[in-house]
């Protein structure tokens, strides 16, 4: 069985985590990355979350705005085919998490639910008017479903790209087990709306000959040689790795929830892009994702890759303009009832 659901490497390194205790590299911040030298200039804005910057990057007009969110390991760039053709459509945004390109590191660890925090207050801080379709890739997914339940009023629609599942799967030792079944019982975190820095650390010499592999070499030339330098900064692998640290106890949550509540989105429009010739246990996850909204479909995209928005942009942007367009339709009805 493909056990690289949340990505191409991905599971890899969530397997890391569970099987090593988290290094101190996961529990110490680095300052500031600097814009000079060779860093190349952020095409969006730096907005003050709590004593760390996120980087947002909005293009294009009219509401409701859709917020792009990556998959563990991935960058606000990673969208590109996706970002700019949707701004003739809607306002659209795509930001780095704290850790990852031009953003500041966070607190850790990188929960869920601090990462929601921290969107929410960039997109508060960084005067993006809601309300938002929030389309989640991979991890993302789970970032987006957090995001809802914490904002259920900022939230007119989702597109689920490739999402991760409460119970998706991972084989260690031979054995194939439930993410979550890896949960230590630990509480979770609570959110730290603060952070302080350290002195900074420079990027790693050896990461300067960092190979683009597929699907990130379908990006633009320029993209790649973005993603080089965001590969290098030196608190990337700290972020990521950080991301997975209390994920199994997370999920542990969301499953419970699930079965409390079975379609916890309600009615809301919900659209579920999936690759073709999934393996069937996560073609079946994916279908229930669907479920998740008594409005909810299931749209299967032209490539049998991960990155959907990269192999196929076109089927991905199609799913958000069909939910941007129900959204704009249940506010006009609305807005007419007053």
């Amino acid at each position: 069985m493909k056990q690289l659901y949340m990505g191409p490497h991905s599971w890899t390194r969530a397997t890391t985590i569970l099987a090593l205790t988290v290094t101190s590299a996961c529990t110490h911040l680095t300052s500031r990355p600097t814009l000079g030298g060779d860093t190349p200039r952020p095409p969006g804005k730096l907005v003050d979350v709590g004593g760390h910057r996120l980087h947002v990057n909005c293009i294009g007009r009219r509401s409701p705005t859709v917020v792009l969110e990556s998959g563990a390991g991935d960058f606000s760039f990673d969208w590109s085919l996706v970002h700019r053709p949707l701004a003739s459509v809607t306002r659209v945004c795509a930001y780095d998490r704290a850790g990852y390109a031009w953003s500041d590191p966070g607190p850790f660890p990188r929960t869920l639910r601090q990462i929601v925090f921290e969107l929410h207050e960039a997109l508060h801080n960084g005067d993006v008017q809601g309300p938002y379709v929030l389309v989640g890739h991979s991890l993302g997914g789970l970032i987006v479903r957090a995001y809802t339940t914490t904002y259920p009023e900022d939230v007119v629609g989702l597109v689920l790209v490739e999402s991760s599942h409460e119970d998706n799967e991972i084989m260690m030792n031979g054995k194939v087990s439930l993410l979550r079944d890896f949960s230590r019982s630990r509480p979770i975190p609570a959110v730290q709306h603060r952070v302080k820095s350290l002195p900074e650390k420079k990027a790693s010499e050896a990461a300067a000959a960092i190979k683009i592999d597929a699907p990130y070499d379908a990006l633009p030339i320029d993209i790649q040689n973005i993603r080089r330098w965001a590969m290098k900064q030196p608190n990337y692998a700290a972020a990521r790795s950080s991301e997975f640290d209390y994920l199994p106890e997370e999920l542990v949550q969301m499953a419970a929830e699930r079965v409390r509540v079975p379609v916890p989105l309600g009615h809301l429009p919900l659209v579920v892009v999936s690759r073709q010739d999934a393996p069937e246990p996560l073609n079946r996850l994916q279908g229930d994702l669907a479920r998740l909204s008594s409005n909810g479909s299931r749209v299967i995209a032209h490539t049998t890759d991960h990155h959907v928005q990269i192999e196929d942009p076109q089927t991905v942007i199609s799913s958000v303009r069909h939910v941007v367009e129900i959204a704009r339709s249940n506010a006009q009805r609305q807005s007419d009832k007053h």
